[in-house]
């Protein structure tokens, strides 16, 4: 029988594979996260290495890179995955996303063999963890005008500088971080023992309170020469690797979506209002199906990004498009189910508000709504309004 949220049937559009995996994500979660996260997010502290290894036994960090100990997925595959860990939590998606396309496709795709036999097997089972340092604390939006800077002394490196609102950086073995240099913005890995590296956790957070956040100093770091990405040249190397986060956030918002919407369908089934179910009233039902078309439209672009990414088809705009409007969807949605559930629609008991609290996180980081925007109003004018 089809599922009553899966309006047009969309199931039977995916592979055997793609089910086999998304499926096999959804238990791991029922089963590991789903009965803790709640407590999680209230006390702001999430087992994160523990979850990491775990979620490498499965393949699932970096799944969709090739090599060097990686499951070598489907885009859609990792699509699906994205969607049952944020349909958990967007903080647990968070830290899959960073560690696998953000930290580990930065090494895959712009370092040599020697870096990526060094960092990606281990940081594929989730022994090691990764973070990507890009944001600055008066740098967000404008990464073209970071102050952190890398210069030359000898054959060596000094970095100086200092990141910000960094996912997984108080507990990250590696960082990648990005620095303005005499030759422009260049990558760099940077272990986090070492000297002159200090990082703080950021605390007392009101969204994606189960996963760690922190701020990352340079203190005249001295690195080799060997530390720099080879490949990576210029901003377009870390907007990339944003392209390939903010593909994983196309799907894993519609899965927050999703849950506040399973939710709040059951809720109004059973809960009742004036002798009948609030599922029964007009204004609820008016309610549920916009929220049911809007999750259905999410889904199903989604979907034509995953098939485009895995026929390598897929263009940063796009991706764009997927991102502005799924987010900004998923959000409407998390909200008006609030609506619904009433007073208890603020409970921790429902995973709603905390959905609608992280959501709000998931539409600044990755590019703002607005840079998205942009982005797309710069591919229909030909015209940048960045300057």
């Amino acid at each position: 029988m089809t599922a009553p949220l899966d309006l047009l049937d969309l199931d039977p559009s995916l592979t055997d594979e793609e089910r086999q995996i998304r499926d096999v994500v959804r238990q791991l979660l029922d089963d590991r996260v789903r009965p803790h996260v709640a407590d999680w997010y209230e006390d702001g502290r999430v087992p994160a290495r523990e979850l990491a290894r775990e979620f490498g036994k499965l393949g699932l960090l970096g799944m969709h890179l090739t090599g060097y100990g990686c499951a070598g997925a489907s885009a859609v595959a990792y699509g699906l995955a994205c969607q049952e860990l944020e349909a958990a939590d967007s903080g647990v998606r968070s830290l899959v996303s960073v560690q696998g396309s953000l930290a580990m496709f930065a090494i895959w795709r712009y370092g040599n063999e020697e870096q990526k036999q060094h960092w990606l097997p281990s940081m594929a089972t989730g022994e090691a963890i990764g973070c990507f340092g890009l944001t600055e604390p008066d740098h967000g939006s404008d990464p073209a005008s970071m102050a952190t800077r890398a210069r030359r002394d000898g054959d060596d490196w000094v970095l100086t500088g200092g990141k910000m609102w960094i996912t997984n950086a108080p507990i990250a073995d590696v960082a990648v971080i990005w620095a303005r240099t005499d030759e422009g913005v260049r990558g760099f890995l940077v272990p986090m023992d070492t000297p002159g590296v200090t990082a703080r956790e950021i605390r007392r957070k009101m969204s994606l309170r189960a996963s760690v956040t922190g701020e990352i100093v340079l203190d005249d770091v001295r690195l080799p020469a060997d530390a720099r990405l080879p490949e990576a040249i210029g901003l377009k190397a870390p907007l990339s690797c944003l392209t390939e986060a903010r593909y994983g956030i196309v799907w894993g918002s519609v899965g927050a979506a999703r849950d506040c919407l399973e939710t709040t369908l059951a809720y109004a089934t059973t809960r009742t209002q004036f002798g009948r179910p609030l599922a029964g009233f007009q204004l609820t039902q008016a309610k549920l199906a916009d929220m049911a078309v809007e999750l259905v439209k999410g889904q199903l672009l989604a979907l034509h990004l995953g098939r485009l990414a895995d026929a390598h088809r897929l263009r940063p705009e796009q991706v764009s498009v997927g991102k502005l409007n799924n987010v900004r969807e998923a959000l409407a949605i998390a909200r008006q189910c609030r609506t619904i559930l009433g007073a208890n629609g603020v409970s921790g008991e429902y995973p709603v508000m905390r959905h609608a609290n992280n959501l709000e996180s998931v539409l600044t980081y990755e590019g703002t709504s607005e840079i998205h925007q942009l982005v797309v109003g710069q591919r229909l004018t030909g015209l940048s309004a960045f300057a």
